[in-house]
This record gives C-alpha cells, sequence and structure tokens, in this order.
C-alpha cells in the first residue's frame, strides 16, 4: 500500500488553503458607486446580471406589492452591501438565507448576509417589500406619477427606487423579468418583449422581459387602461404601442406621432446602425407632466407633448437616445452629453431629411438668436453641473458641438463616427473623453481643442466671418470648427422645423426635480 507523505510544509500550506478569510477581510460595499454629481446613487461592491421582479398592483389604492430576484456577482469580499429601495421591506435572503437588514438615508438598504459574501462569486439577493409610491419622497421629490387610472414609473435620473430595489445607477446594467398582476380590465406596461398573459381569479399578470442590458432609470412601469397597437417591423421585430384611454384631446395628435415610430426608427439605423434591442414602441399615460423619456425599449410620453399637434420631432429624440443613452449609456452623469447632444442633433438631422431646415441652418440659428450676454454660454455641456444637467444649452449647445465636428472633419467621417459609436460601445457605458478619443481616431484629426471651445468654455464661442449674424456677431475672426461656413448673410431665418423642436425642449422636464 502506497501512503502519500505530507510535509510539514505541505500540510500547513493546505491548512492555509482550508482556512476562510477572516472577518477583517469582509468590509462593507459603499454605500454610492462614486458618480460626482449623485454620490448617494448605486453601491458598491457587487455587479447586477438580472432582475426578476414579481409584482402585484392595485389602481384603486396605489399598493405596489413586490418580490424582486436580483441576480449579482460581487467585487470585494463583502460583509455587507447596499440596494437601494424606498418602500418597506419585510424580508430579505441572500443565496437562500435569511439576511438582516436595516434602512438608513433616503433609500438605502442595508443588507447583513448571513454569511460574509466572497469577492468574485455569484449571489442571488430576494428582497419581499410593500407600499404606495406615490406616497415616497426622496430627498423632496418623486418619480411616480399617479394616474385616474392607475399609476407610472418614468424619471431621469432615478425612478427604480419608488417601485423595485436595485444598484440605482447606469453603471451597473442588467436583464429584466417584470411580472405584473392588476385587476381584470387594466394593463401593464413595461419595457421589451411581452411574454405572455394571464387570467384568474379577477386579476391579470403580464410578464415583460428586457434582454439586453438596461440601466434602472430606464426601467419603466405603467398601469392604467390603453388602447394597445401592435405590428412588427420588416425585420420582424416586434411593436407595441400603448395609448391612455382618456387623453381627451390629445389623442389623435399623440397617435399620429407615435404611430410613426417603425418609420423613425428604420431612418435611425440609416444614421446610426442597427437597432440594438428586441423591441420597439412607445406609451402614452394619463399624466399631467409635460416631459418624455426614453425608457428603453418603450418610451415614455406626456399627453402635453402633443398639445399643439402631431410632433414626429420629439419620437425622433426618444428613438435617438435607444443608440445615444440606452445601449451606450453615461458612464457618469456628468457625461449626460453623450445622451442629449445626439437625440438632440437626431431632431436636426430629421429635419434636415424632411426639407424642413438642415441641420446647419438650424445650428445658425442657435447661434445667431442666443447674444454672448446670455446665461446659455455659460453652460457647459461637457460638465454642466447637477443643478443644470437639462439645460437646453446641453441639447442645443451640445448639438452646436456635433456641427462643429461635422464642418470640421467632413460628411464622410462624421458620419461614420455617428454609426461606429453605437458599435463600439454598444450595451456598455462611455464618457465624453471617450468620444473626442473615437472621433480622433476616425478623422485622424486632432480634435480636443474643438470639443474644449463648445463643450467646456463658459462663453460663446467665435465661430467663422461667414456666420457671425445676428446682434453679437464677432468682429474678429473665429477659431475653427464653427457652426457655419456659408456665405455672410442676414440674420438666419427661423427653419420650418424649429417650433416643432423647441416645442420638445421639455422632453426631461418634470419640474419635480431641480433642473429636470
Amino acid at each position: 500500500m502506497h501512503r502519500r507523505i505530507i510535509v510539514p510544509s505541505a500540510l500547513a500550506a493546505s491548512l492555509l488553503l482550508a482556512i476562510p478569510a477572516s472577518a477583517a477581510d469582509f468590509t462593507p460595499g459603499a454605500p454610492g458607486i462614486g458618480d460626482s454629481y449623485y454620490p448617494a446613487s448605486g453601491n458598491g461592491g457587487y455587479d447586477v446580471s438580472h432582475y426578476d421582479l414579481r409584482l402585484t398592483y392595485q389602481p384603486a389604492t396605489d399598493l405596489l406589492e413586490g418580490t424582486a430576484t436580483i441576480l449579482a456577482t460581487t467585487k470585494q469580499n463583502l460583509s455587507r452591501f447596499n440596494l437601494d429601495l424606498g418602500l418597506k421591506v419585510s424580508e430579505v435572503r441572500v443565496n437562500g438565507r435569511v439576511a438582516r437588514f436595516a434602512t438608513s438615508g433616503s433609500h438605502e438598504l442595508e443588507v447583513t448576509p448571513a454569511v460574509p459574501l466572497e469577492k468574485n462569486r455569484q449571489v442571488s439577493i430576494v428582497v419581499r417589500y410593500a407600499g404606495k409610491p406615490s406616497e415616497v419622497k426622496i430627498d423632496g421629490w418623486t418619480a411616480w406619477a399617479r394616474t385616474p387610472d392607475g399609476g407610472v414609473a418614468a424619471q431621469e435620473p432615478d425612478s427604480a427606487a419608488w417601485w423595485f430595489p436595485s444598484n440605482d445607477h447606469p453603471l451597473d446594467k442588467a436583464t429584466f423579468d417584470v411580472s405584473v398582476a392588476v385587476p381584470d380590465g387594466t394593463q401593464a406596461i413595461s419595457n421589451g418583449v411581452l411574454q405572455s398573459q394571464s387570467s384568474r381569479l379577477g386579476w391579470t399578470r403580464f410578464n415583460w422581459r428586457s434582454n439586453k442590458p438596461q440601466a434602472t432609470y430606464l426601467a419603466t412601469l405603467a398601469v392604467g387602461k390603453f388602447d394597445i397597437t401592435t405590428d412588427r417591423t420588416a425585420n420582424g421585430l416586434p411593436v407595441l404601442n400603448a395609448y391612455s384611454k382618456d387623453l381627451g384631446d390629445n389623442a389623435g395628435a399623440a397617435r399620429a406621432s407615435i404611430e410613426r415610430t417603425t418609420e423613425v426608427a428604420e431612418w435611425l439605423e440609416s444614421v446610426f446602425g442597427p437597432y440594438p434591442f428586441n423591441a420597439l414602441g412607445g406609451y402614452v399615460p394619463n399624466v399631467t407632466s409635460g416631459f418624455a423619456l426614453e425608457t428603453q425599449t418603450r418610451p415614455f410620453y406626456s399627453p402635453r407633448q402633443f398639445a399643439n399637434g402631431a410632433n414626429v420631432s420629439v419620437v425622433v429624440h426618444e428613438l435617438a437616445h435607444q443608440w445615444y443613452g440606452d445601449s451606450v449609456s453615461v458612464h457618469g452623469w456628468k457625461d449626460i452629453w453623450v445622451n442629449e447632444g445626439f437625440a438632440r442633433y437626431s431632431q436636426w438631422l430629421w429635419s434636415e431629411k424632411e426639407g424642413e431646415g438642415t441641420a446647419q441652418e438650424l445650428a445658425d440659428y442657435v447661434y445667431a438668436t442666443r447674444t454672448a450676454q446670455d446665461p446659455f454660454w455659460t453652460v457647459r455641456p461637457g460638465d454642466p453641473g447637477p443643478d443644470d444637467q437639462f439645460h437646453i444649452a446641453v441639447y442645443d449647445r451640445g448639438a452646436l458641438a456635433l456641427q462643429a465636428l461635422r464642418n470640421e472633419i467632413g460628411d464622410e467621417d462624421f458620419f461614420t463616427i455617428l454609426k461606429g459609436w453605437p458599435q463600439r460601445f454598444a450595451y456598455g457605458n462611455a464618457r465624453v473623453a471617450d468620444f473626442v478619443r473615437y472621433a480622433e481616431q476616425v478623422s485622424g484629426k486632432p480634435l480636443a481643442a474643438l470639443f474644449d471651445t463648445w463643450l467646456y468654455e463658459p462663453s460663446k464661442p467665435s465661430a467663422p466671418a461667414a456666420a457671425a449674424v445676428g446682434p453679437s456677431a464677432p468682429a474678429a475672426a473665429p477659431a475653427s470648427g464653427g457652426p457655419a461656413g456659408r456665405a455672410a448673410a442676414p440674420k438666419p431665418v427661423q427653419p420650418k422645423s424649429w417650433k416643432k423642436i423647441a416645442a420638445t425642449n421639455s422632453v426631461h422636464e418634470s419640474g419635480e426635480r431641480g433642473g429636470h
């Protein structure tokens, strides 16, 4: 019989391998993910891959009951970790075992698992919770809107904490299954594809799936009574649009706009490349707000967006975000220009396509009608600050930067960049600086100075003499890369598309929080 002899040094090593890390090696995950604008947003120590939400909602009382199963991977040895949630929790389990939990701050759920979690391990977290979302205020505001027949979760930069526990920051994207039971005769609308629905004992359950990474603020829930239209695109994608049954005089204009979603998406594919998700559509609940939001695969639109008639421009804006903002998301909220500057510029390109004013003419008009003294020019789209995150300058001055880029590098490279960027960073996150580097790589030109001028200098940039129109025209010849390069002309005539584009200026202004 052969006996294995373990020498002392080998024995010591094997014992070391058998001994778990000491308690001192396990530390709490950070209560914030590190965003410079919103330090309390998100959490540290883990990364979520999937949310499975099983909900019941009663419109009459606004009572939401939920069981959330969260699949994640630890990024450090965790003694404790946080989730973001504003509703009341009754039980938390981690890897099947009951965990201790406590609340802190305005939305922090602190979870202490029965056994500390080692780094790089998969973990399942189950949270049972309930409450009335409309009664939850976080930092004095709400992302939940009550409607006459239900409720809606749609807001930026936060909305998840009102209806499910999460790592609430765009840096931690995940796939979603959302199952919602509502009283018969009521519908539940969410992201992605409606997998199935079934009725039992007076309740109907809707099962939705969003199968590509999705930021938590882009997850949406709308419960109410809707007229629903369905179709498929030429490529077979399911299209679902939903309209509240009580939109009143805005109903026709809303439908006339949103029913063109497929047409707009097909055109955007010619500009930005293949559509990145598994479904298409939009919804209009009966809310009193005036904003719209690029909730993934199914943008949210307020009825007031259509108060003056059909407006396809707002559909262009929100669908453009599916590439710029949803598939490629901000790394931090300071990078908001990589969302909003491009969504606004897509409206300019749509105007160009429709023969209602070229992007150049729109750029000239914006530049000429904003005097050098206008505070518009003090906002820096590349880092506007949390109070000005959704300032009109992020949109219009942000679009001016893109027109300046287009003039500097020419259409061929410019449109190559617009298509290439969503492919380079698909389903991930990116900074403003990443776009600058990418544009330099594609064009072969140094562009840092151009972007610094249009995104960071807190003053009205100089422009080529040919664009020096209007009362604020600079007397001196300009730096390169201005918004126009045509022959000198009087103050530009307002492009035909301008009023429709300007009517969408409130797309992300809910009035509930700061500059929204």
